[in-house]
């Protein structure tokens, strides 16, 4: 058994788990991570796909009771069907725009350009929402205490529980911005949410719901294609991922729900900015391959 081995599936567990439901892209840290680990080849592509489902066995874990209350009352509860239905809705259009455009997408638009515009992008259309909400509710804030009375604007949805099919499918459409890499799966659904309406927990809570058929189904798709690439041998590599991945999402997830309760995504913006300038410099001096 080669304990090297072993090791560079840990660390690319650790950090697939801790990048993967943070706004800031596990696709864009596991390429530099596999490339200062010299663990980027063709199956170690399929590796980073497969331990996707580690980390979502942590979100199972957090939300199990959610879950258990969901599969018990599909068939009797109409708010346990209207939520089921709503995860579907919002998990179909990447699903399909992922069979339709993936091989497309891995071949034209995985370069460090890429990358690094959507890295910066996305920390700038960050700073743009957070900046929004912050006005919105500074103007809330003004008019309780000056007592005016005002038209109502756009109520906020503040749980999962509150979202129509409509939401939940604009959610789903913003998804598919992620087939882009570089720019957060989390992100583009956190983020968008809160563009469209839901409160920051709302959005948060519905991201990580839709990554659970998002995610598996990537995972299976993956390892399905690329079949002919494993054999057992590769069985301890791909089970130490997994499960270090499974642990650092764990951490990761309760922190990010307890996070969201109190702060704003400002910091993770900072961070996209600074990454994206990172994977110019690397790109250009030539230390990091980014490539496919």
């Amino acid at each position: 058994m080669d304990l090297i081995l072993l090791a560079k599936a840990a660390v690319m567990g650790i950090v697939e788990g801790l990048t993967e439901f943070l706004p800031i892209s596990s696709t864009g840290h596991l390429i530099l991570a596999g490339s200062l680990l010299d663990f980027a080849d063709a199956k170690a592509k399929v590796f980073d796909i497969a331990i996707q489902t580690g980390a979502i066995f942590a979100v199972i874990l957090v939300y199990a009771q959610r879950l258990r209350d969901t599969v018990a009352g599909i068939t009797s509860q109409p708010a346990a069907r209207r939520f089921a239905l709503n995860v579907l809705i919002g998990f179909l259009p990447a699903a399909v725009l992922g069979l339709l455009l993936g091989k497309m997408i891995k071949a034209h638009l995985f370069t460090p350009q890429v990358v690094a515009a959507t890295f910066i992008l996305g920390g700038f259309v960050i700073l743009w929402a957070e900046r929004r909400a912050d006005t919105a509710k500074a103007a809330k804030t003004a008019d309780v205490q000056w007592g005016e009375q005002k038209a109502p604007g756009r109520a906020v949805i503040e749980t999962v529980d509150d979202m129509s099919p409509m939401d939940a499918l604009k959610v789903g459409l913003v998804q598919c911005l992620a087939m882009i890499p570089g720019t957060s799966r989390s992100g583009a659904t956190i983020i968008g949410g809160m563009l469209m309406g839901l409160s920051r927990q709302a959005a948060t809570d519905f991201s990580f719901f839709l990554a659970i058929p998002t995610l598996i189904g990537a995972g299976a798709y993956s390892l399905y294609k690329e079949r002919a690439l494993l054999s057992v041998a590769d069985t301890p590599v791909f089970l130490v991922g997994l499960f270090f991945s499974f642990v650092s999402a764990w951490i990761c997830v309760r922190w990010l729900l307890r996070y969201v309760a109190t702060h704003n995504f400002v910091p993770f913006a900072w961070y996209r900015i600074a990454f994206g300038i990172v994977v110019l410099a690397t790109a250009y001096s030539g230390v990091i391959v980014w490539q496919e």
